[in-house]
């Protein structure tokens, strides 16, 4: 008795069966790089509970055998990500350039590159007393200035960025089962990102919305120690005069632009939603903003950043 296939395993027979043979195209690959403890483990181990077939360490030399190899194997290869860091020297001069090739061969390999402040990826290093793989002599910061000049052009090739400088392990592995783990990962997919001005800006976003013009919820005794995910705040928010339409025209502008993202090749875009300390008015707004973006038909998701940071 044969079990049931997905449409990927069923790619190899297509041929046979008459249809048109797979491409390279049809092989999903997801590039995974980025600075030294930024959480490149976390995302490897994320990615496959969503069942991609992980790669790690891999040398940058041995990228396109690995792609060709995945699509002929077929079946759950078709799924392949593979996590490069600068352990390997054979790729770390050149990693933007291999990410080329494989697109020169007709791969579209997904790249993300988690990043993380100097100051935390520091104290990261520091907690669990190990050294940079690029410091030699030197200081910690001294290893993470080197390797950030050598993935800086596979930074600037990302299609998603992941800055991870304040998010715990449980929350980047949500963020990336949320990106690969649909059925349609080809899809744009928008996160509506809650945060507050106080602790930075997202570096990651693609727009930033300021929410500070609303009356701060802070200031009103009953809803001072809620958040914006409960009714109470969020009816107090919504209700202000120019809530409604703030909300509506941002909905209006990302779903006036995705479709242009697609046609570009963008798969994720991040928008900020931000307000003091990313408790009340952010967060009010971004779940706002990502409900009405789901009743348009995208698939979006509202995320917060800061949140409990109070």
């Amino acid at each position: 008795m044969s079990e049931a296939r997905t449409a990927e395993d069923r790619l190899p027979d297509q041929a046979a069966a008459g249809g048109p043979a797979p491409t390279e195209a049809d092989t999903t690959l997801v590039v995974v790089t980025g600075l030294s403890g930024g959480g490149r483990s976390t995302v490897a181990r994320a990615l496959e509970n969503v069942g991609y077939y992980v790669v790690d360490n891999l040398p940058q030399a041995l990228m396109l055998d690995m792609a060709e190899l995945a699509f002929k194997a077929g079946g759950a290869a078709r799924r392949t990500a593979m996590v490069l860091d600068v352990r390997s020297r054979a790729f770390s001069t050149d990693l933007a350039g291999a990410i080329r090739e494989l697109k020169d061969r007709g791969f579209q390999p997904r790249v993300v590159f988690v990043d993380a402040d100097d100051e935390v990826l520091i104290r990261r290093f520091e907690s669990v007393r190990r050294s940079h793989p690029l410091q030699g002599d030197g200081r910690l910061a001294d290893g993470i200035a080197v390797e950030r000049g050598l993935l800086e052009e596979a930074r600037d090739q990302a299609d998603v960025i992941i800055d991870t400088s304040h998010l715990n392990v449980n929350q980047l592995r949500r963020r990336i089962e949320e990106l690969f783990g649909g059925e349609d990962a080809r899809r744009l997919r928008v996160t509506v990102l809650s945060f507050g001005f106080k602790y930075g800006l997202p570096p990651d976003a693609d727009f930033v919305l300021d929410a500070r013009f609303l009356p701060n919820p802070y200031w009103v005794p009953d809803l001072r120690e809620h958040t914006g995910r409960e009714e109470a705040v969020s009816a107090y928010v919504l209700g202000q005069e120019g809530a409604e339409a703030f909300v509506a025209s941002y909905a209006d502008l990302v779903n006036a632009t995705t479709a242009g993202f697609e046609r570009e090749g963008k798969r994720y875009l991040t928008v900020a939603v931000g307000c003091t300390g990313g408790k009340h008015r952010s967060v009010a707004i971004a779940e706002e903003l990502a409900s009405r973006l789901r009743v348009s038909g995208l698939a979006a998701n509202a995320q917060h950043r800061d949140l409990g940071r109070e």
